[in-house]
């Protein structure tokens, strides 16, 4: 796995570096200072796995999100971050994070973290998912579940839960290639962009555990 370290602190990018470069299946690829190298280095290396903090000098995580997603960017961004406020989580889930980690996460963790949100997963830590629960019903696609099958709500609340396609469809008894349709009608139906604001909007409606 290719991955892209983007945080302000050098101290913090060195160690990032020094535990992923140990590990054998992932490559840090380069380095970033504030959003805007990040986007522009996402561009040029193409990482599956981008390592992004939340608040830097000029333009923020959030924003570097916003950017990554218009410029089409297949990059799976990890946020991983010191600040664990709701106003900062919600945002950066909402503008297209596949995850939200703490930086005193386990190294061990971490790189599966990383693993994780390679292979399609939305990483929702419990906190995250607090912080989820307390926000109101007006983000992306609120009120607009009644529109789901019952077959889609259970693919909905797999999806929530970390699955990925393949995952579902053995947990689901079908294949993956009607798991892939069952994915494109929720979020046309629940007018969201990908499966993290699906998994949101799960989380803030009570679909699934």
């Amino acid at each position: 796995m290719r991955v892209l370290l983007v945080d302000d602190h050098q101290v913090v990018r060195r160690g990032l570096r020094t535990f992923l470069e140990v590990q054998g299946d992932i490559e840090v690829v380069g380095e970033a200072a504030d959003g805007d190298e990040g986007v522009a280095r996402a561009l040029e290396l193409r990482p599956d796995v981008i390592l992004m903090d939340v608040r830097m000098p000029g333009t923020d995580g959030i924003e570097a999100l916003r950017l990554l997603r218009e410029a089409g960017s297949p990059a799976r961004v990890l946020i991983v971050t010191s600040f664990t406020e709701q106003r900062t989580v919600v945002p950066a889930l909402r503008a297209g994070a596949a995850g939200y980690v703490y930086k005193d996460i386990d190294p061990v963790a971490l790189a599966d973290a990383i693993r994780s949100v390679r292979a399609g997963h939305v990483l929702l830590q419990p906190e995250v998912a607090g912080a989820l629960l307390a926000q109101d019903q007006s983000g992306p696609g609120g009120g607009r579940g009644g529109g789901l099958t019952e077959r889609e709500r259970e693919v909905l609340a797999l999806i929530a839960d970390g699955r990925s396609n393949r995952e579902i469809a053995r947990a689901l008894v079908l294949s993956e290639k009607t798991v892939k349709t069952h994915v494109s009608n929720i979020l046309m139906k629940l007018d969201v962009a990908d499966r993290t604001q699906a998994a949101l909007w799960a989380v803030r409606n009570g679909v699934g555990g």
